[in-house]
């Protein structure tokens, strides 16, 4: 971008703007950002629902692994379009735990104490975890119907018949 400056400014000595610095930096490669974001929501609903022996690389090919420790400026190989069965299986396996532990979170809590979602959870405002996993489900490769499915299962396993039938 071509960036116009007032004649008193041409003049002035002293450190580099953050604009023109801004402007040198090399460009990231959103598609590694993208796949730093997956790691970090899978890392995140791990720590959230206390998922026990979830190992969060083991839902990662070798490109995707490798690809966590590059440089986001680089132009990495990312994992395409054919992955191994068992990576698979391993991806809706995660899937499927998260949303049981969010369903059965929200239940116990309002079987409890009759609290509304936000005041379980105050910093996840407008998070709303089974559709955050349906999201995770297109990343990852994995059907969004079989993550739908086992919402709905769930919910109406918890006898939370109306929320099933929405």
């Amino acid at each position: 971008p071509v960036l116009d400056t007032e004649d008193a400014w041409v003049s002035v000595e002293g450190p580099v703007s953050i604009v023109e610095l801004a402007l040198e930096q090399k460009h990231i490669h959103y598609p590694l950002v993208e796949h730093q974001f997956v790691l970090c929501t899978i890392l995140y609903a791990i720590m959230r629902f206390s998922l026990k022996s979830v190992k969060p690389l083991s839902l990662f090919d070798s490109k995707g692994k490798n690809a966590f420790f590059k440089d986001l400026t680089s132009i990495q190989l990312l994992p395409s379009g054919d992955m191994d069965p068992n990576v698979l299986s391993i991806r809706q396996l995660f899937l499927v735990k998260v949303v049981s532990a969010a369903v059965q979170t929200l239940c116990s809590s309002q079987k409890a104490k009759e609290v509304s979602e936000e005041e379980l959870f105050p910093f996840e405002k407008g998070k709303n975890w089974p559709t955050l996993a349906v999201d995770l489900a297109q990343y990852l490769q994995i059907s969004e119907d079989v993550v739908k499915r086992h919402y709905v299962c769930e919910l109406y396993s918890y006898g939370m018949d109306h929320l099933g039938e929405e």
